[in-house]
């Protein structure tokens, strides 16, 4: 086979769950390589994970298509610290899943280096939490 028509296990499943071909499409085009990322240790504990937090299925599907490398991190050591921070700045579960579903591509940023710089930054500039 040609290597472009293979369906991989993530793709299929993602698709058994009724995501659209429109995202799946995003999906592909956006994941750097070919989108293969292991069903059972990447995409269903971030399926969970974002459904846990309070991500609608449309949520979802959004912000993975947007921002599919969300496949690539770990849930313990980057996801959940990211979400765990954003409370700890005072938001609750219900802006944290907002966050994230609207702006996916944050939690590729490091807490360390980029973020609380900024809201230190931020901060020493006057602006409350």
């Amino acid at each position: 086979s040609s290597g472009t028509d293979d369906v991989t296990a993530a793709e299929a499943y993602l698709e058994s769950l009724g995501w659209s071909e429109e995202t799946m499409n995003k999906l592909k085009s956006r994941y750097q390589e070919k989108f293969n990322p292991n069903v059972d240790a990447s995409v269903k504990p971030l399926l969970q994970w974002l459904e846990d937090l309070g991500l609608s299925d449309e949520q979802v599907q959004k912000s993975v298509g947007r921002f599919p490398r969300l496949f690539r991190f770990s849930l313990e050591n980057k996801l959940k610290p990211f979400a765990r921070w954003l409370e700890d700045l005072g938001l609750d579960k219900p802006q944290v899943a907002k966050a994230i579903a609207k702006f996916p591509n944050m939690c590729g940023l490091s807490l360390e280096a980029n973020l609380k710089p900024l809201v230190q930054w931020l901060e020493d500039l006057g602006l409350d939490k």
